[in-house]
């Protein structure tokens, strides 16, 4: 009997991530590595998952990929090979007034597949704020407004930055999230948002307009959740570039 498919799942490995400003961020991420084994194949591969993460741990990214999951197909004579990378990324912002420094946490992942064709595809996952149109409309007194999750998936013909596919997102929300604010901040991130409604169907539809304009995007696919304030269930909305 074939073995289709054999590798690791859910490992917790130490990479170092290059940052666009130069220096190497490190990081702990969560690994799946696989390859489709031929039919004389016996032995057991675990062992060479882990020699190759060893050897391009010190410097990930998506450049790489293509090389780590080509040297696991060749030395397992494998038929194709597959990973998925998420990990933690931290990016240093200014709160907008007070420009009080502090690290936001954004989770990050790397796909890529060798044999059978080539696929990569860079994902980011980023806090926004979203306000909703109808409540501002219909009250005299404010408006209800709820912390939202963006998760934008891109293929590529040349190196996108992670930080870049973040702040297109950022920009693409009713206002954006910080780990750390003082007053002045609160009072303009609150007013900014009030200004700029948006439902969940008008995020997703500005990523994907910036994400479709973009001259280095050939694919991609965002979905949009909302942790309503004034509901028990979250609202949502996706979009894939193939069906635009």
């Amino acid at each position: 009997m074939k073995i289709q498919t054999v590798g690791i799942k859910d490992i917790k490995y130490p990479i170092k991530v290059r940052e666009k400003a130069g220096p190497l961020q490190e990081t702990v991420a969560t690994i799946n590595l696989h390859a489709n084994m031929p039919r004389r194949y016996r032995g057991s591969c675990v062992s060479t998952f882990i020699r190759v993460l060893n050897k391009y741990q010190d410097e990930m990214n998506v450049a790489i990929l293509r090389t780590l999951l080509s040297e696991v197909r060749v030395e397992l004579e494998a038929e194709a090979a597959r990973l998925e990378m998420t990990f933690p990324y931290f990016i240093e912002k200014k709160a907008p007034v007070s420009l009080t420094p502090s690290l936001m946490e954004y989770t990050c992942r790397f796909t890529g597949v060798v044999g059978h064709g080539e696929d990569f595809i860079l994902s980011v996952w980023v806090p926004v704020t979203t306000l909703c149109p109808c409540s501002k409309e219909i009250s005299d007194l404010g408006a209800h407004n709820q912390r939202a999750e963006v998760n934008l998936n891109v293929k590529y013909k040349k190196f996108i930055w992670m930080e870049d596919l973040i702040t297109l997102v950022e920009a693409s929300a009713s206002s954006e999230v910080f780990a750390l604010l003082k007053r002045p901040d609160e009072k303009h991130l609150t007013e900014q948002a009030y200004n700029n409604p948006m439902f969940v169907e008008d995020v997703v539809r500005k990523v994907a307009e910036t994400a479709r304009t973009h001259p280095d995007i050939t694919w991609f696919s965002v979905g949009v959740e909302s942790f309503e304030s004034i509901h028990k269930h979250s609202a949502y909305a996706y979009v894939d570039s193939t069906d635009i």
